[in-house]
């Protein structure tokens, strides 16, 4: 999201965002033939459009040794801008227009398929390069990116923007990282620093106990944050009564108020409870945990 409520980047992430700045000046550079430096923003940039029909959503996924999601948003201004610089600047474009049309957000109508899929493999360019840049710190990665329909379903566990090119001609970039993702770059990283740190210490004395390492891996996952759902229960609709939605609506689940909710990580079934309510939030005071196999 564009609002006060999007989570802030994480310090996790600041090597992976490097990575990212680096590779997008490289790739853009390439093309423009002159330097073209890419920065994080952390914060979202003023009079930036909140979500639009006109948006490309691009999603990511990490397999290898470094595994979980990112979504990367692009408004109509800056795919445009980017499919400009990729045809060398005779995009019937001026900076000018561009501009304007990111207020007004009518830059939708001037973007074509065949813009969105180079900006699309300009995209899938930076993140071979990423993957390599990650190699050194995280070992074999694979990042795969395809064209998103919409926002990911997952809650972004971390949120920041990268800004490529110079203003006022600046394309941004929205990058969203899930919590598994976040939690593995801190896992991987700090578990090779600790790593390192073993081998370099002197051998334990004969009969001096030596730590456990499944022990010392868990130990690195008990301070990583990880986003917890509520669910109240679900029905499902057709899309005629999706679109006569209005507001004082009222949606009827396939759940009784007596019933309890089911307390969710990442998707999975963790526990189920009964709500209540601390200090005017909601909680759940959990009735039932779920088996391991659930």
């Amino acid at each position: 999201m564009t609002d006060s409520t999007s989570p802030a980047p994480s310090p996790q992430a600041a090597p992976f965002l490097q990575a990212w700045t680096e590779s997008v000046a490289r790739v853009l550079g390439q093309i423009a033939g002159s330097p073209s430096p890419c920065i994080v923003v952390r914060e979202a940039p003023a009079g930036i459009a909140p979500y639009s029909d006109g948006d490309s959503w691009i999603a990511g996924t990490f397999t290898g040794s470094l595994r979980g999601e990112m979504s990367l948003r692009l408004p109509p201004s800056s795919i445009l801008q980017l499919a400009r610089t990729i045809m060398g600047g005779t995009r019937d474009l001026s900076e000018a227009a561009t501009a304007e049309a990111a207020i007004s957000g009518e830059a939708a109508a001037g973007i074509t398929a065949g813009d969105r899929e180079a900006v699309l493999e300009l995209l899938r360019q930076v993140a071979g390069l990423v993957a390599s840049a990650l190699k050194a710190s995280w070992g074999e990665v694979q990042l795969h990116l395809e064209p998103s329909a919409s926002a990911p379903s997952w809650p972004a566990s971390s949120t920041s923007w990268l800004r490529a090119g110079g203003d006022p001609a600046a394309a941004l970039i929205e990058v969203q990282l899930s919590a598994a993702l976040v939690a593995a770059l801190r896992v991987e990283r700090t578990e090779s620093a600790k790593s390192a740190m073993l081998s370099s210490a002197s051998v334990p004395a004969a009969g001096e106990p030596r730590p456990e390492p499944g022990k010392v891996k868990l130990d690195l996952l008990m301070d990583v944050e990880l986003a917890v759902t509520l669910r109240f229960g679900s029905r499902r609709l057709l899309l005629r009564e999706v679109l006569d939605l209005i507001p004082g609506a009222v949606v009827d689940l396939d759940r009784q108020v007596h019933e309890p909710v089911d307390v969710l990580l990442d998707g999975r079934l963790l526990a189920r409870g009964e709500v209540v309510v601390v200090d005017g939030n909601y909680g759940v005071r959990v009735t039932e945990v779920a088996p391991a196999n659930s």
